[in-house]
């Protein structure tokens, strides 16, 4: 029986996470960019006295 490569494994669990973290930093970078679109910069008091 063959034994298992561990070092394959854990590098593949690496990347795997590695993977998952930049996905989920895109994922707040477009949802940053959306909201910054949707409510782009006013002024709070938009009356003029």
């Amino acid at each position: 029986m063959a034994k298992p490569n561990f070092n394959f494994i854990k590098r593949q669990k690496e990347l795997e996470k590695k993977k998952k973290k930049e996905e989920k930093a895109q994922r707040r970078l477009e949802r940053g960019t959306a909201e910054s679109e949707e409510n782009p910069e006013q002024p709070e008091d938009d009356t003029e006295e």
